[in-house]
């Protein structure tokens, strides 16, 4: 964000600063800063994510990340990455140092993200120290570089591709433009993988079926997109002064790459290859970031993108420089057909520090009447937002059930009018994994199948029913059930008769916008029961998922129909994988059963079968200290699906442990509690929720939203819905312990009202502003789908909340089942039913 907005203003600024105050010092942050320049460096904890190594944030902007050694020109997502040892902050020597190391031996063809380390063993150390206006980065390594590595091993830096579309560079002599799209020509080099180093005892068999035939994105530096340009000074966006970025090499040649060639995630890659022979200085790059002077960062007024309902809290959170401590008036205006005019102005309560921002907000509750609105502070102005008792009746819920989940929809063709979302696919489903196989994204098949069937073998009735997950096409049992789960509690808490979408299983064909006399909520619990219970009858158990056999499949984008080719029993079928996993199946013991509820007197047969599984899954299953609280989920839906006093008096038997473990249990068993009237196990609820409210009220008062603000490594939106939602249970159950303003702060969180610059709603298509493109199906178009809603506003360690503008960041913009959308059409009609109430 930026106050000043011309280049002139900028410069002349820049001009009569005292240059000690642009000097790049290392403070308690952690990192090192100047004016509205910072930089980063092995704090954050996600390089696969863009999200490591040395950073630099430009006046409010994330520019450049994940400067550290790799073994490819333009690494992907299941390239080696080195270990961090250590970092070493020490502010008397302004230098940060961070010890590495190749390989990290346990992501070697193992763990949820495999990746393939050649045989190279290297220690290394990056040193990072401020030099006045600009950050010198050395890297010292314990040995030369081996013959057969030179050329791969260097010094990367990424540039963030959606800030540097269509702007200038200039290296040496050269200059140039950066593309919207990756341009030939390409290279060739020998790929690491014929180096495979022996880190796993079995990981060269897993390594080869990784890699399959063709292109293999785990390779992926056989060939690579030849460099923009080579030389010793590269300098970016030099007509930008919030954005000027000067890097200058002093050991060798830089080297501008474009990473998206091999992949789609892939960013601008600036790089230097280490030296034969070297090891002390082998890389020595000088960053010089241009600081503009006095810049301060321009204050965010943060909204629900949605609006609000007259009776509702309205309060706008202003977001402020962490060094602007004034507090200017805040003025709400309407908005009619005479113009505008100011309705309510007062000066916003101060709230305090948060990350790395001041926060202030502007309480208008008292505004009821119905209109059009927006607020202005200082030079800043929020977007048009309404208050209106109607402002959650269309297009706000409504888009997961008209589009998402439809367009999620497998073993389906996917219909809107004159538009095909995809056809009907993966029709082939499935066989049956290898065994002893660590495959990607979690997927690992133990020394038994645990079935009838035999690796390779087709198992029928994988064929229907099921969602892709959602920005891959994988269908995991914990996505699918859970997905039902959701809807079927939201029917039976909301009644939601809402039919704009025909679906027909059998003649596998969907059509959008076009009712069919069924209310398509139940017709969604219907298509995810009918994977999760057909794969059980099927298989005799659980599946754990089915997924694509190969990573290219994996990776694959536009139709899915295309990724197979639908005829069963060829080697292209996706495989299905099998688990032993006591709380998962407890978990979906509990899912099915209120499935089943919910599918009576809809369909029948699945109700019944539904809860066939669930009570079988609750009897054969093993209790253990990490599934106990799952078989008591699955005892409480099971006695509100049936009534049999056994599962009551489980649930009953067990209640120490959930006065002990009541946050993990405590919102599905206030429903348990009212209709058993219990007055002793009640009693002791209360005793444990009380301490839990006493978390809850910590942790949202950490931040300025009302709601916890704690992601790891994913955005936080996803998190804040399902705890929103588990605190609707709550509120419903125990409303002296649990006020309703937790679903409204979940909600608006979710709609606008979140840290960081970018105030879009995480909901795609929902709302003036909101997360577009998204990280779908459809990622590649740099598209969305409506209704589905992002992972949300990330944080870049330590204190950086970042939502970027780009289809390939799957920890900010990725969709999801099992939650995600459901929990968010779960907070609108929940807000919605206390409102109106």
């Amino acid at each position: 964000m930026r106050i000043l907005t011309t280049f002139l203003l900028a410069s002349i600024i820049g001009l009569v600063v005292p240059a000690a105050a642009q000097n790049f010092r290392l403070d308690t942050t952690g990192y090192f800063r100047s004016e509205g320049v910072d930089v980063m460096a092995f704090d954050d904890i996600y390089p696969e994510g863009h999200q490591g190594g040395v950073s630099v944030i430009m006046h409010g902007n994330r520019l450049l990340t994940n400067g550290d050694i790799r073994l490819e020109p333009t690494p992907g997502q299941w390239q080696p990455l080195p270990k961090q040892l250590r970092r070493v902050a020490d502010i008397a020597s302004n230098t940060i140092t961070a010890y590495m190391a190749y390989p990290d031996s346990s992501k070697h063809v193992t763990g949820f993200n495999p990746m393939i380390y050649p045989k190279l063993e290297l220690n290394y150390t990056v040193k990072i120290r401020g030099e006045g206006k600009s950050v010198v980065v050395t890297v010292d390594l314990d040995r030369p570089i081996p013959q057969e590595y030179l050329g791969k091993v260097g010094f990367n830096l990424e540039l963030f591709p959606g800030a540097m579309f269509d702007k200038p560079w200039i290296m040496d002599s050269q200059s140039g433009i950066f593309p919207r799209q990756p341009n030939a020509p390409t290279e060739s080099a020998k790929p690491n993988h014929t180096h495979i180093g022996d880190y796993n005892p079995k990981g060269k068999a897993d390594a080869n079926k990784l890699i399959g035939s063709g292109f293999s994105p785990i390779v992926a530096d056989d060939v690579v997109a030849a460099p923009y340009s080579e030389g010793r000074k590269l300098t970016v966006l030099p007509d930008d002064p919030y954005s000027k970025i000067t890097i200058e090499s002093a050991t060798g040649n830089l080297k501008l790459y474009d990473g998206r060639m091999n992949h789609n995630n892939g960013w601008f890659v600036v790089r230097t290859e280490i030296p034969a022979g070297a090891t002390r200085e082998a890389i020595r790059w000088t960053i010089t970031p241009n600081v503009v002077a006095d810049w301060m960062y321009q204050p965010v007024i943060q909204i629900s993108q949605v609006g609000y309902h007259p009776r509702q809290p309205k309060t706008a959170v202003i977001e402020l420089d962490g060094r602007d401590s004034n507090v200017a008036d805040a003025t709400l205006y309407k908005i009619t057909e005479n113009g505008v005019s100011p309705v309510k102005n007062s000066k916003p309560v101060k709230w305090g520090k948060f990350l790395r921002y001041n926060y202030v907000k502007f309480d208008f509750t008292d505004i009821q009447e119905e209109g059009l609105y927006k607020i202005k502070y200082g030079s800043s102005e929020s977007n048009v937002f309404r208050i209106a008792r109607d402002v959650y009746d269309r297009g706000v819920w409504q888009p997961v059930l008209e589009y998402f989940l439809p367009v999620q929809m497998c073993h389906i063709r996917v219909n809107e009018k004159y538009r095909v979302w995809h056809d009907s696919c993966h029709t082939d489903d499935a066989r049956m994994a290898p065994v002893n196989f660590n495959h990607i994204d979690g997927y690992v098949q133990g020394p038994s199948t645990l079935t009838k069937y035999q690796p390779g073998d087709i198992v029928p009735g994988l064929n229907i029913g099921g969602w892709h997950d959602a920005g891959d096409y994988d269908l995991r049992v914990e996505s699918q059930a859970g997905e039902s789960y959701i809807l079927a509690l939201a029917y039976e808490a909301f009644g939601v008769d809402y039919d704009e979408t025909a679906i027909d299983q059998l003649s596998r064909i969907v059509e959008i916008h076009q009712p069919d006399g069924k209310a398509d909520i139940l017709q969604q619990v219907e298509n995810g029961a009918l994977s999760v219970v057909g794969a059980y009858r099927s298989l005799g158990r659980l599946y754990r998922g089915i997924i694509e056999r190969d990573l290219r499949q994996y990776v694959s984008l536009g139709d899915a129909a295309a990724i197979t080719d639908r005829k069963i029993g060829n080697d292209d079928d996706r495989w299905v994988f099998t688990e032993e996993n006591p709380a998962r199946e407890l978990t979906t013991a509990a899912e099915l059963a209120a499935v089943s509820r919910v599918m009576k007197g809809f369909n029948d047969t699945l109700s019944n079968q539904s809860l066939q599984a669930a009570k079988e899954l609750y009897e054969i299953t093993q209790v253990n200290n990490f599934s106990r609280s799952a078989k008591i989920h699955a005892a409480a839906e099971l006695y509100l699906t049936t009534k049999d006093a056994k599962y009551k008096e489980y649930v009953l038997a067990q209640t120490e442990y959930i006065r002990n473990n009541i946050e993990r249990v405590g919102w599905y068993l206030g429903r348990f509690d009212r209709e058993i009237n219990d007055k002793k196990f009640s009693a002791e609820m209360l005793a444990g929720l009380e301490k839990y409210k006493e978390k809850i009220v910590q942790q949202t008062n950490e931040t300025p939203y009302g709601i916890p603000y704690r992601p790891r490594i994913w955005g936080a939106g996803w998190d804040i819905q399902s705890l929103g939602y588990n605190l609707y249970f709550l509120h419903k159950s125990y409303p002296q312990l649990f006020p309703q303003e937790y679903v409204f702060n979940a909600l608006n969180f979710i709609l606008g009202c979140h840290p960081g610059s970018n105030t879009a709603s995480f909901a795609s298509g929902v709302g003036v502003k909101s997360a577009i493109p998204g990280y779908g199906l459809n990622r590649a178009d740099w598209s969305y789908i409506p209704g589905g809603v992002v992972s949300g506003t990330a944080l870049i360690r330590p204190d950086f909340p970042e939502l970027l503008t780009f289809p390939y960041l799957w920890q900010q913009v990725e969709y999801v089942l099992g939650g995600g959308s459901s929990h968010y059409m779960f907070l609108v009609l929940a807000a919605k039913q206390i409102l109106e109430n």
